[in-house]
């Protein structure tokens, strides 16, 4: 698995689907989201969370009318979904072993 790019148009898709999903909301000239973009990467691979857990990523600036709607402040900002509902979200780079822990809280294990 890999951190897939979203859009406007695509976000409820993406979303809405059964399971667990992390919602990326950053911009190309963000150095906390350059930050962790390796992190994200790491745990959307199979080894990781990627079999459990669907990564997705916006560009605020490409793609501003969800990140407007839900009322985005700040970047990165991660929203966790479980079945289509946000369960969780996160404002800023977070450590990976911080950022794991609150996705795995909604993971059925």
């Amino acid at each position: 698995m890999s951190v897939k790019e979203i859009h406007d148009n695509t976000y409820v898709k993406e979303t809405t689907g059964p399971g667990v999903t992390v919602v990326d909301f950053r911009a190309d000239w963000c150095p906390p989201c350059k930050m962790m973009d390796p992190i994200l990467k790491s745990l959307s691979a199979e080894n990781e969370l990627g079999k459990d857990v669907k990564f997705v990523s916006m560009n605020v600036d490409k793609d501003p009318l969800i990140a407007n709607e839900i009322g985005v402040q700040g970047i990165p900002t991660f929203l966790i979904m479980k079945d289509g509902k946000m369960v969780s979200g996160m404002v800023g780079a977070k450590p990976k072993k911080l950022f794991k822990e609150e996705i795995e809280k909604y993971l059925n294990k």
